[in-house]
């Protein structure tokens, strides 16, 4: 087992040092130990993982393959070699978030920051846009999905359910008046990032649905710029609660028909299926889920 840890390790640094003989200086062996150890490794995955000519040395695909797993196990060991020094786990290592931009923004962009400060061993990268992403392929420790998973085979942890509800910004409802009925809003000027052909589906007193055709004139294929022109006063949005919640604490924004909404979508956290979840994850998927409970 010690001499596959070092086999790992010796593949991982003569990637990070770009040749055989800077990685035996920097782990204090003999060039021909490095040799010796990336020759057993290949060996046991049956291929070459390395291609070295005498100017330079790159990964072959199947060795570009094996890196990220290699990571997580030299990660995974360092939190244990962690534990039993000091008698508890501490998140370390790089921790990759991928999640809706709106959401990332709003939420993950200050949460980031207050973990790598809390932890000083702990860095994360967030990976921000609206498509879905492949937890296997782009390396991806959580990914925020908001409505329900297609990933089958991932780990879900559900965070919080969310609803879709009208807000506008007081200046524009001093202006424009403050509608008391749907019939009422259908005069009022709507911004929209989804669909257009769509109508909106919203939810009223007695939870029954119903199909609401919004008269919009300005629309955009994000959200976070239909965010904007609802903060400048230029009409009435249909935006999940968690992204507006802060505005409307600050008074920047104004909820509208508070009795009308849109039916319950779950927010999930997505994690690749393996045995252990780092305490990493772990303490992000605690500290999100307190967040979104708290709006």
């Amino acid at each position: 087992m010690l001499d596959d840890l070092n086999e790992l390790r010796t593949f991982k640094r003569i990637l990070s040092s770009g040749s055989l003989s800077a990685a035996a200086r920097e782990l204090g062996v003999s060039l021909a130990v490095v040799s010796k150890r990336l020759g057993s490794l290949e060996r046991r995955a049956g291929q070459r993982l390395i291609n070295r000519t005498t100017r330079q040395l790159s990964p072959t695909n199947e060795g570009l393959a094996l890196v990220p797993h290699v990571d997580r196990v030299l990660e995974e060991l360092a939190a244990a070699e962690a534990r039993l020094v000091s008698g508890w786990e501490e998140p370390q290592g790089l921790l990759r978030i991928s999640a809706p931009i709106s959401f990332g923004r709003i939420h993950l962009l200050p949460l980031a920051a207050q973990l790598v400060e809390q932890y000083p061993r702990l860095d994360i990268e967030l990976k921000l846009e609206d498509r879905l992403v492949d937890l296997t392929d782009e390396q991806i420790d959580i990914a925020v999905r908001i409505g329900q998973p297609r990933d089958s085979s991932a780990i879900l942890h559900k965070l919080a359910d969310n609803r879709r509800i009208l807000v506008a910004a007081p200046a524009y409802l001093d202006r424009c008046g403050r509608p008391d009925s749907l019939s009422e809003l259908r005069s009022h000027l709507c911004l929209r990032y989804d669909d257009p052909t769509l109508p909106w589906r919203l939810e009223g007193p007695d939870a029954n649905p119903v199909d609401f055709e919004p008269r919009c004139r300005l629309r955009a294929n994000s959200g976070d710029a239909v965010h904007h022109w609802a903060l400048a006063g230029h009409g009435v949005m249909l935006k999940s609660r968690i992204d507006v919640a802060t505005d409307l604490i600050a008074g920047r924004l104004e909820h509208v028909l508070r009795h009308w909404q849109s039916a319950a979508v779950p927010i999930y956290a997505l994690m690749p299926s393996k045995r252990h979840l780092a305490m990493k994850s772990r303490v992000f998927l605690d500290r999100i889920s307190v967040r979104l409970a708290n709006l």
